[in-house]
């Protein structure tokens, strides 16, 4: 349990409307300590997708307060304008002090800010909205959604004890410590040009990429098939994102052909953020973010615009970079697969944990009243 366990008067009154609240537990990890998310009503672990394994403030309180977790997390989601800003090493344990730049953020941002549970950096809670673009830089990471603040309530002093409106202030953050400089923005557009200009029809597309290496997990996601996913919501990324290579990172391509997968349903087309954008416009628009290699049809063997004694050359080239393509793929996949299979573990000791505690909680109420009935003569 935790030493410093906040009370409900020193928690923020906008935190406190949500029910999205969990616990945390430290589990080392590789050498690094993990905070791992714990649902506080059955004790399992929580996940930033799934409002089932949130709580009300109180409720993960007591989790906390009367069992083997360390502290209490806060969920960030759509419907809420909260974000979180999150300054690591950047304060000094000892004396207090923090780093220039980091004095320079939370002077900017005016808003409710704590001590991280460490002590060695900050969390800044604001309501506004992220600028788009990169959300982390060096020490400084922005959450708005799908991710868990822990929360000390270790008030700074001479910082608001509310939550603050502060979208032009997380705007002048933004453009301050994450904004690309204007060469590489230069670039990015020029990327983006190119990823709208090479794009194939539709049944083209779908045909390449149902007959691709991953083709399976294509056709099984584009029938609306969620399996091996926590959630829909990972499952429409994940979609999202293989589109995102095979249209070339075209956004309306991506819109068009996910309405006709068996994934579409109504949240599409909702309002999840305060500018405006729907779920769809935002999972598109972080899928084309999150792709780094994009399919080029004009990089394909051409035998009508290629001499004979090209083609061994080029058909080599070819098939190197789609190796390197499907090496890549493999070991992205390789590395799902040991995540989940590390979650597996951890769930199974988990399981051996909730009994162990449940058997010791049955021991104690059978001593208790064992005890309670010697004294039954007086």
């Amino acid at each position: 349990m935790s030493e410093s366990l906040p009370d409900q008067d020193e928690i923020p009154d906008t935190l406190l409307e949500y029910d999205q609240w969990l616990c945390w537990r430290a589990e080392e990890r590789d050498g690094k300590t993990t905070k791992i998310p714990i649902d506080p009503t059955t004790g399992e672990f929580a996940s930033t997708t799934d409002a089932e394994t949130w709580a009300a403030f109180e409720t993960a309180r007591e989790q906390v307060q009367f069992g083997q977790e360390d502290g209490l997390g806060f969920v960030f989601t759509d419907s809420d304008s909260i974000v979180g800003v999150d300054l690591d090493d950047c304060r000094d344990p000892e004396t207090g002090q923090p780093e220039a730049w980091a004095k320079d953020v939370i002077e900017t941002l005016d808003s409710f800010t704590e001590v991280s549970p460490s002590g060695t950096g900050y969390h800044v809670l604001v309501a506004g909205s992220l600028p788009e673009g990169r959300n982390r830089k060096g020490e400084l990471e922005l959450y708005e959604t799908a991710r868990f603040f822990t929360v000390t309530a270790d008030h700074v002093d001479g910082t608001p004890e509310a939550i603050k409106e502060r979208e032009d202030a997380l705007t002048a953050v933004y453009d301050e410590y994450l904004a690309p400089d204007e060469q590489q923005t230069s670039e990015s557009k020029n990327v983006d040009n190119k990823q709208v200009n090479r794009s194939l029809d539709d049944e083209e597309l779908l045909q390449k990429a149902k007959n691709a290496a991953n083709g399976e997990k294509f056709e099984a996601l584009y029938r609306g098939n969620t399996a091996g996913y926590e959630s829909q919501s990972e499952a429409d990324m994940a979609l999202c994102s293989l589109l995102a290579f095979w249209t070339g990172g075209d956004a309306r391509q991506i819109n068009r052909l996910f309405r006709d997968s068996g994934l579409m349903r109504e949240k599409w087309d909702e309002q999840h953020f305060a500018d405006g954008s729907t779920y769809g416009e935002k999972t598109i628009e972080r899928a084309i973010a999150g792709t780094s290699e994009f399919y080029d049809p004009s990089s394909e063997f051409d035998e009508a615009d290629t001499q004979p004694t090209q083609q061994p050359q080029e058909s080599t080239s070819r098939d190197s970079r789609e190796r390197e393509r499907l090496e890549r793929i493999e070991e992205l996949e390789q590395r799902l697969s040991d995540v989940l299979e590390e979650k597996a573990e951890l769930q199974a000791e988990l399981e051996k944990e909730r009994a162990r505690r449940k058997a010791l909680e049955a021991e104690l109420e059978e001593e208790r009243e064992s005890s309670g009935s010697l004294f039954d003569w007086r």
